[in-house]
């Protein structure tokens, strides 16, 4: 679904006088039914790279191939139809005065405006079908603007399954949220890899907590350079983390769940 080759992406910075490399070289795979995590610190090219796997940029060098096409020989916006994408950006370009049921169906034709004369009964059947799926069917008629921002992610994330895409982004979407609000998003992403076990994800955090156990992969990225990349057990370990974040961190992992704590040396 996603295949990187060297993808390399550079930018020219006016007030340093100098290039940019935002992405170094990067190389990586996600196949169908994955769910990837992508951890690292600030700076470290997290965005970029759901940029380009969002065929919402292309890359200065290498290769990117999105759902067996190729950047740069492809229409990009017929591409885009295909990728479901959450991120803080949305949320706040949406209408507050939509219901919950209407900003879900916004995705039928990935607008941000409703497009109600478009829009048939089967389209509002799906939406509520999909708010089910991710605990929201209570927020059908309450409006965007009143949901609390957990709410709204789990909203989102319904919205971003209506035009039913091969790829699904999700860039910080526990960003800002309570623990309530954070443990229902995570059990909104298990029960979407129970029923759509055939939907690659690639989620984007800073934190292990953050993390669903329906995971099954992670990408290590520390200034634009993949550190690690592969099965998540194997990649979430203590020294692993500890390089990326440049911090001596304590990785525990229990039943799918993961945290971290930084050792901190006595005097």
């Amino acid at each position: 679904m996603l295949k990187l080759r060297g993808a390399t992406v550079t930018r020219w910075s006016s007030s340093l006088g100098r290039e940019l490399r935002l992405l170094d070289g990067v190389d990586w795979d996600v196949a169908a039914g994955e769910h990837w995590v992508i951890l690292g610190p600030n700076g470290a090219g997290k965005t970029t790279l759901m940029h380009l796997a969002g065929a919402m940029a292309q890359p200065s060098a290498g290769t990117v191939e999105v759902l067996g096409s190729t950047l740069g020989r492809i229409d990009i916006r017929t591409l885009r139809e295909s990728i479901g994408f959450v991120d803080a950006r949305l949320a706040r370009s949406l209408r507050g005065n939509y219901t919950g049921v209407q900003t879900v169906m916004t995705g039928a034709f990935n607008t941000i405006i409703l497009q109600a004369r478009r829009l048939t009964p089967e389209h509002e059947t799906r939406a509520r079908e999909l708010m089910g799926l991710v605990s929201a069917l209570d927020l059908a008629e309450r409006r965007f603007e009143d949901c609390s921002q957990g709410e709204r992610q789990r909203l989102l994330l319904a919205r971003a399954l209506m035009a039913e895409p091969r790829l699904l982004l999700l860039d910080e979407p526990a960003s800002g949220l309570d623990l309530p609000g954070r443990e229902g998003l995570v059990a909104a992403l298990v029960s979407l890899a129970r029923d759509r076990p055939e939907l690659p994800t690639v989620t984007v955090t800073h934190h292990l907590e953050e993390i669903a156990p329906s995971t099954t992969h992670a990408l290590l990225l520390r200034g634009g350079r993949v550190l690690a990349a592969g099965p998540v057990a194997e990649v979430l370990t203590s020294e692993r983390v500890s390089d990326c974040f440049g911090v001596p961190v304590e990785v525990s992992g229990r039943r799918g769940r993961w945290a971290a704590a930084v050792e901190h040396q006595p005097g």
